[in-house]
């Protein structure tokens, strides 16, 4: 489920960009919030995993 982006995040956004910023580095900002807002909400609805079974599917030490 996508959180829904108000103007007002979209300015905030927009405006803690330094003045010589690319649509690029916009872009990187906006794909930033979205994963980590998607994170969170996973995360809320109980859809992670422990860290030591994601350590043990991939071979990785405790």
């Amino acid at each position: 489920m996508s959180t829904v982006l108000s103007k007002e995040d979209a300015h905030q956004l927009v405006e803690q960009l330094p003045a010589g910023a690319t649509w690029e580095d916009l872009m990187r900002e906006i794909y930033v919030r979205a994963a980590i807002e998607k994170g969170l909400e996973e995360s809320r609805s109980g859809r992670t995993k422990d860290v030591a079974e994601i350590r043990r599917k991939y071979g990785l030490p405790e």
